[in-house]
């Protein structure tokens, strides 16, 4: 059966990566949870998509530049401002806290496509172990250098190589860098192309899939997890 996780939470009608769109996907029947991890200027893992805090918060610049305590001042609440109050940059801690007692899965994209954030990967690991969620837990990353640093510190983590583009032989690809998920665009999967993926006894998690046609249609596939930005749709 095809799991769903909340993209970036609920954020189909919650503000992104807040508290509130993580609580509201799991009251929605999610099976977890998917969110977003950089290094503030202090060194303190924070979750938010963008490398910038334009889009999506009431302040400006790169997220690098900001200490905790500048980004927590900020509101996060992107388009949905003034209608669930001030909503701030939660702490990967934070979040863990929230999930470490719930029988569902945290997928931690970190954000090193732009910058590399030297040593995100083994902070997010103590913090994942600080947690006991080390069973609960998948790593993910468009960065694969960065997930082949992970695989490094804790092979007993399950983590996964995110692709946003066609990949010829994926599932070799994979395969061949002994990592155990791959996480491509849900678009990109075709019957052919998950039969080649799945030969090789990969998990396919895939992202963003909002709709529940798309959702059977990945289900009758195998693929193992959908994440997307409407849960209850999904779950209802």
């Amino acid at each position: 059966m095809t799991k769903y996780l909340g993209h970036r939470g609920y954020s189909g009608n919650y503000p992104e990566n807040t508290m509130l769109a993580f609580q509201k996907a799991m009251e929605a029947g999610a099976d977890g949870i998917e969110l977003d991890v950089q290094f503030s200027k202090d060194g303190r893992l924070v979750i938010i998509h963008d490398e910038t805090l334009d889009r999506t918060t009431t302040g400006k610049g790169w997220v690098r530049d900001h200490t905790l305590e500048e980004l927590k001042s900020l509101d996060a609440s992107f388009k949905f401002t003034g209608q669930y109050g001030i909503n701030q940059i939660p702490t990967l801690c934070e979040v863990l806290d929230y999930m470490k007692d719930k029988d569902a899965v945290t997928n931690i994209e970190l954000k090193t496509g732009v910058f590399e954030y030297e040593g995100i990967e083994e902070a997010v690991l103590n913090c994942v172990r600080k947690h006991n969620l080390s069973d609960k837990v998948i790593i993910s990353s468009f960065n694969h250098y960065s997930i082949l640093r992970m695989r490094k510190l804790a092979p007993e983590l399950k983590c996964g190589l995110l692709t946003d583009c066609w990949l010829i032989n994926a599932g070799k690809y994979v395969h061949d860098l002994d990592v155990p998920c791959y996480h491509p665009a849900f678009r990109n999967l075709t019957p052919e192309i998950t039969k080649e993926i799945k030969q090789y006894g990969l998990e396919i998690n895939t992202w963003t899939v909002n709709t529940l046609e798309d959702f059977k249609n990945l289900e009758s596939l195998g693929v193992d997890v959908a994440i997307g930005n409407y849960p209850e749709l999904i779950k209802g």
